[in-house]
């Protein structure tokens, strides 16, 4: 009996890893421009598609199961952080940091 409850459970594991939303697609940022982010050299590449830096790469993350890390640009002030960020159904959270102390975090929409 413990072995069928271990099986299930393993298995129900495994299902959920999978359901997992991927960070590739066509996300909305926090200052309106869409970005997309698509494979690019075993990384994800997020590129801004609209607004008035389109077509700057401002982003390359790495990762799966909804947890990604890399660097994030603010093409503003043309400065690249340290980033990370976290897939939860049809919202991304950007995460960029300095030193690792000071952080700022956006919440981005699936589009």
């Amino acid at each position: 009996m413990r072995m069928i409850v271990f099986a299930a459970a393993l298995a129900l594991g495994a299902v959920s890893a999978q359901a997992a939303e991927p960070i590739e697609g066509n996300w909305k940022t926090a200052s309106g421009a869409t970005a997309q982010i698509a494979p690019c050299g075993g990384s994800f590449c997020v590129t801004l598609k609209s607004g008035k830096h389109a077509g700057k790469q401002i982003g390359k993350m790495a990762g799966a199961g909804g947890a990604y890390k890399g660097t994030i640009t603010d093409p503003d002030a043309d400065k690249t952080y340290t980033g990370s960020g976290s897939v939860s159904g049809n919202s991304l959270k950007m995460k960029g940091c300095v030193m690792s102390v000071f952080c700022k975090t956006q919440t981005w929409s699936r589009l």
